[in-house]
């Protein structure tokens, strides 16, 4: 049987209560931007990195997936052992570990190398994203709060807006490696930075769900598994079978297991909130459908049309940063409208772009022909995140906006696993290659059911709650990161 010890917020110091507004801004989110920066980054550096390291297509999901399935897994751990090792130390440790892996990452000559170093950055990002938050709101004051939280979604959104426009030009003046170097000196800084600016406060000491985490860490990752080996190994082979039935187990095992421990990883009675449990399952299908569509999109580009990462990340701009521009509009005028029309608006603008690009995709498709695409998809992306975060927070009790929020954090991971390995498959299974030849009429079904996940996903949100004024604090309406 656990013990459960609460111990005291750390009160600052005079010192510390000097520390201007700014700094702890800074402090909070500069390791938060290098972590997101880090995964369209990544998406869009893979065909050179494909060149450069001879990795095959399974290969090239896993220079991904490595890094979502570790985050994923990790990051409600990461916040129970914030609360009871000190939030500061845990998101220094976080910086220290995502900072050692870049360097591993740019030193890696195999693709099993980069592989296992992305894996442990997945770890230090899942340490850095539920804590940034935490400590930047314990670190000033209630009547400046608003305007720090603001700031730090629109830092961490700035982040994966601009990773595919940053990594094509890192890519192209230098090499790939130094998208990982980049990382380097900034994790040098934010050290310092945070142990200066941050308090290191504590929450409630419990014990350590270690169980919760192998479980479903590893059932996670046997139904990833299963599905990238799917096309090579074949799906009646014993080694997919096997792998995709222990994932299921062990699954089952976990909800079984969470449902009955005295401190579970993820509380249970969390699902039995209405608009909890269905803008869970918006954001599986959500990350399900958008990013296995980018992953094929990206390399599209480059793989089949010829151009440079830097033109792919221009090209891709109104996609990747309208929402920098969408979502603050959207948390001004949710409100009024309701949370559950723009969700379900933004999904359709969603599902109507890629089903654009599986529509006119070719060779010779000229960027014209796609710009509306690129523009109704990030119309839409920038109309789900705000309000889709409110949403998973809106009837919850304040206690549980930590849990609630990190579980969302997770099944978007998921989500964003399943549908590389996913469309992937389906690119695989219809005879694609990473060939200028035999690229496009395997990737236009992929994304065609990356659309169609979308849609799904759309139909969802009609259950939601409106979310309309009164239903939420404007504490729950900061803005969660994307991936």
């Amino acid at each position: 049987m656990s013990q459960t010890l609460e111990a005291p917020i750390e009160t600052a110091s005079p010192a510390r209560r000097a520390i201007p507004i700014w700094l702890a801004i800074i402090a909070a989110s500069l390791p938060m931007f290098m972590s997101t920066l880090d995964n369209l980054v990544m998406t869009n550096a893979l065909p050179t990195i494909r060149l450069d390291l001879g990795a095959s297509v399974e290969e090239l999901q896993w220079f991904v997936n490595a890094y979502t399935l570790s985050f994923a897994a990790f990051i409600l751990m990461a916040a129970a052992l914030g609360d009871r090792f000190g939030r500061r130390t845990v998101f220094v440790a976080g910086i220290l570990l995502f900072t050692v892996a870049s360097v591993f990452s740019a030193l890696s000559t195999e693709p099993w190398m980069l592989i296992a170093a992305r894996a442990a950055q997945g770890l230090g990002g899942a340490a850095i994203m539920p804590l940034s938050l935490t400590l930047l709101v314990g670190s000033v004051s209630e009547k400046f709060r608003p305007l720090a939280i603001g700031v730090w979604g629109g830092i961490s959104g700035l982040g994966v807006a601009l990773g595919p426009l940053i990594g094509g030009a890192v890519v192209e003046g230098w090499n790939w490696e130094a998208i990982f170097w980049l990382n380097v000196p900034v994790g040098i800084v934010a050290v310092p930075l945070a142990l200066l600016a941050l308090p290191n406060t504590f929450g409630a000491r419990l014990r350590a769900d270690v169980a919760g985490l192998l479980l479903v860490g590893v059932g996670v990752l046997g139904l990833v598994y299963g599905i990238v080996r799917g096309n090579d190994a074949g799906w009646d082979s014993f080694e997919v079978i096997a792998s995709l039935g222990l994932g299921a187990v062990l699954i089952a095992a976990f909800i079984a297991w969470e449902n009955r421990t005295p401190t579970p990883l993820l509380p249970l009675r969390l699902f039995r909130d209405r608009s909890f449990s269905i803008a869970n399952v918006i954001g599986l299908t959500f990350s399900f459908g958008v990013f296995g569509a980018i992953f094929i999109l990206i390399q599209f580009l480059q793989i089949v049309q010829g151009y440079s990462p830097l033109e792919a990340g221009v090209m891709t701009m109104p996609w990747t940063l309208a929402p920098m521009v969408v979502a603050p509009l959207a948390g001004l005028i949710a409100p009024r409208v309701g949370t559950r029309l723009l969700i379900i608006v933004g999904l359709l603008l969603q599902a109507t772009g890629l089903y654009w690009f599986a529509a006119t995709m070719s060779a010779t498709v000229t960027y014209p022909q796609m710009l509306p695409a690129f523009i109704f998809a990030g119309i839409g992306m920038g109309m789900v995140f705000a309000p889709l975060s409110t949403a998973v927070l809106a009837t919850m009790k304040s206690a549980d906006h930590a849990k609630a929020s990190g579980t969302n954090a997770t099944v978007r991971e998921v989500g964003v696993a399943l549908g590389i390995a996913v469309l992937t498959a389906i690119f695989v299974g219809a005879g694609g290659q990473l060939t200028p030849t035999d690229y496009v009429d395997a990737a236009i079904p992929a994304i065609a059911v990356g659309a169609s996940a979308l849609l799904l996903s759309a139909i969802i949100a009609l259950a939601l709650p409106s979310g309309r004024a009164g239903r939420t604090s404007p504490a729950e309406t900061a803005p969660a990161p994307s991936i």
